[in-house]
């Protein structure tokens, strides 16, 4: 069988799935993953006739050897959507998939779900644009260099923004349709306090097994181990705290951010260092999902939308203090008359959005040169509504975005 025939053989084997899922009242989650172009991290039950198909019954030799084929040829989207449809077979396919699969840091490549919680490549970044709808008060994710006409472009995240009387709300999920914090498609919220000079990034789960309360000060800290911190649910866990220095002065210039990593040590951008690298979704999100299908069509109870958050946790870091982000200082230029950074042509409209960020260290920390100056986020205007968002290692694309997201806030404090 030719390499062409065994894609075709799986696009057609991707479409009995969807028919299979929906006759078993699952339809809504189908199409939401297949509109996303997303693979099931969860663990579910494949329907019998997939397992007991030909393709599942393929010598382990000669699977290895398709899926190693499709991935090593299929590398941007949507074709890339073959990839996800060879994980989408059956047990033995997920499983030599996620195997042959290298996360982001690795290959540079967005490929399953879980890969939007994973730190970015190291040397090139993932260079993504945002589309900002007004009328909706939704952001949308893309992969890609900017938008074009007559494309199919990837969509990472999206979020919808919920004003509130004393804060706002960035809500972040997989599709553009569902930001119920009940759904298996949320990610995780952003929240601004009421000036909107400080905000919290929220993850749906705990990239790390270990977590303490957020009430829990610094002198106690110490003495928390593995053996006396318990795991807590994935409720809403505090991974990152932004903040914009207030303009007292009202003196015109460009905003001053710091972005606190809670989830990130310093110790990941020294030399050898490595950033936590989160394999799959938590148990809680299959539990969730499991929920929701046998459900038989029940609206979820608990929603997004409420004001009130559970006992936040906030990440523990055992390998020292977190990585702390900081916006780096333009130059003012004298014809122009406006501050400037070089974007490197991603940026071409000027606007007190724009930023970079890049690691605010001290030289106790023993980073590199190299390391300081290197640019880890990159966010500008490119025309109406359209933002591009370059990221790269230590940050994941879901920090990434969430940090842009802060910018399209009002802030009257700081301006």
């Amino acid at each position: 069988m030719s390499f062409k025939s065994i894609m075709r053989e799986l696009k057609e084997m991707k479409e009995d799935i969807g028919n299979i899922s929906k006759s078993g009242g699952e339809s809504k989650i189908w199409r939401s993953r297949t509109r996303s172009h997303v693979a099931p991290d969860q663990a579910q039950a494949e329907p019998e006739s997939i397992d007991q198909s030909p393709w599942s019954n393929l010598p382990p030799e000669l699977l290895l050897d398709i899926i190693q084929r499709v991935e090593g040829s299929e590398t941007a989207w949507p074709a890339r959507a073959a990839v996800v449809f060879c994980a989408a077979v059956c047990r033995s396919w997920r499983g030599i998939t996620k195997e042959i699969v290298k996360n982001p840091e690795q290959c540079g490549r967005l490929t399953f779900p879980i890969s939007l919680k994973q730190p970015g490549p190291r040397e090139s970044p993932i260079q993504c644009y945002i589309r900002r709808d007004r009328a909706t008060s939704t952001y949308l994710l893309f992969h890609g260099l900017m938008p074009s006409e007559g494309s199919r472009d990837k969509l990472l995240l999206a979020a919808r923004k919920v004003r509130r009387a004393t804060c706002t709300d960035f809500v972040v999920s997989l599709v553009a349709d569902e930001f119920s914090r009940a759904s298996h498609t949320y990610v995780g919220k952003l929240r601004s306090n009421f000036f909107g000079t400080k905000f919290t990034i929220y993850d749906g789960q705990s990239p790390c097994d270990w977590i303490i309360p957020s009430t829990t000060t610094r002198s106690s800290r110490r003495f928390y181990s593995k053996q006396a911190s318990p795991k807590l649910s994935s409720s809403n866990c505090n991974i990152c705290t932004i903040t914009y220095e207030l303009n007292v002065l009202r003196t015109r210039g460009p905003r001053r951010i710091h972005c606190i990593l809670h989830s990130i040590p310093v110790s990941a951008i020294q030399e050898g260092g490595t950033a936590p690298t989160p394999l799959a979704f938590g148990k809680s999100s299959d539990e969730q999902l499991f929920s929701l299908t046998s459900s038989k069509g029940k609206e979820p109870v608990t929603d997004t939308s409420s004001p009130s958050l559970p006992a936040t946790p906030v990440i523990a870091l055992e390998s020292g203090e977190p990585l702390t982000l900081k916006n780096k200082a333009p130059r003012w230029h004298e014809q122009l008359q406006c501050w400037c950074l070089n974007f490197k042509g991603r940026v071409t409209v000027a606007s007190v959005k724009n930023f970079q960020l890049v690691a605010a260290v001290e030289p106790s920390h023993n980073v590199p040169l190299e390391e300081q100056e290197k640019v880890i986020l990159q966010f500008g205007k490119i025309g109406k509504d359209i933002f591009t968002m370059d990221y790269r290692y230590p940050l994941s694309a879901f920090q990434a975005f969430a940090i842009c997201l802060s910018s399209f806030d009002t802030k009257p404090a700081c301006e």
